[in-house]
């Protein structure tokens, strides 16, 4: 039901796996809608990013907007030049990899006036459990509330995707439920999915509701 927006935009703490989730639903986006984006907004970390995905998801027909220095070795705060198509071009369905944190989501603060002004879009925040920072409701909440500020868009729901990398079982998936939900319930907003590596995705199906399965993000060489 997420992506019944037009715009979709991804944000939490640093590794928190939001950029994995990203790529996975601007694709999951793609056979929705004809005309579909990917933009990455991350102008603090030009090294693990939507760009590593950039030739798959232009494959299959996604646009993909991001930094002109994503993947070099040119260590600088760059916005993409063609980042106002996203709220300009009223056909163009996009997910948006927000940077990490208050720092990075303050190249959000661009494109704030004319997304809150439409009203047609998703503010996501992110949820590893099993990450610095993230482990409590509180931290979680002081995050959210840093991003907020620094990007000038409210939050409209929240997304589990605690993992501890590959050695994740469904166990690990099963024990964050309740940190997530007891965010929710504090800031009065859904979990809209809990996201899972596609191995444990029939594990898991019956019993977590709005389960989405995730591919791993392959990195550029």
């Amino acid at each position: 039901m997420i992506l019944n927006k037009r715009i979709v935009l991804l944000a939490g703490h640093y590794g928190s796996g939001k950029t994995n989730v990203a790529v996975n639903l601007v694709q999951a986006m793609k056979t929705q809608h004809e005309h579909v984006a990917f933009a990455d907004l991350d102008i603090v970390n030009p090294y693990f990013r939507g760009k590593d995905s950039s030739d798959e998801l232009e494959q299959q027909g996604i646009r993909v907007i991001c930094s002109d220095y994503a993947n070099s070795n040119v260590d600088m705060p760059a916005l993409p030049p063609d980042m106002y198509a996203i709220t300009d071009d009223k056909i163009l369905h996009t997910v948006i990899d927000v940077g990490g944190d208050d720092r990075g989501a303050l190249a959000l603060g661009r494109l704030a006036p004319a997304i809150r002004a439409e009203q047609d879009y998703h503010m996501l925040m992110v949820v590893n459990g099993y990450r610095p920072l993230t482990r409590t409701p509180d931290e979680v909440l002081e995050v959210m509330r840093e991003i907020e500020l620094a990007g000038g868009v409210p939050f409209t729901g929240l997304i589990n995707n605690s993992n501890i990398g590959a050695e994740t079982t469904a166990e690990d998936v099963l024990a964050t439920q309740a940190l997530v939900q007891q965010v929710a319930k504090r800031c009065g907003l859904p979990v809209v999915l809990t996201t899972v590596d596609e191995s444990l995705y029939d594990q898991l199906k019956i019993t977590i509701p709005d389960l989405f399965p995730l591919r791993l993000q392959r990195r550029a060489v």
